[in-house]
């Protein structure tokens, strides 16, 4: 399965991460790099507790 990511750029914090297919899903990381690779384990978890 492919999902689209949204990355939001926040000052404090690095970037945000949300999945508009995912209800609820949310993450972030601290560089643009780390903030695109990261989100695949934790999509898998999202899903596996639907």
């Amino acid at each position: 399965m492919k999902f689209n990511i949204f990355l939001e750029k926040v000052e404090e914090a690095g970037f945000n991460v949300s999945v508009h297919a995912l209800d609820g899903f949310f993450t972030q990381g601290d560089t643009e790099e780390d903030t695109i690779n990261n989100p695949h384990e934790a999509i898998l978890c999202y899903l596996e507790y639907l």
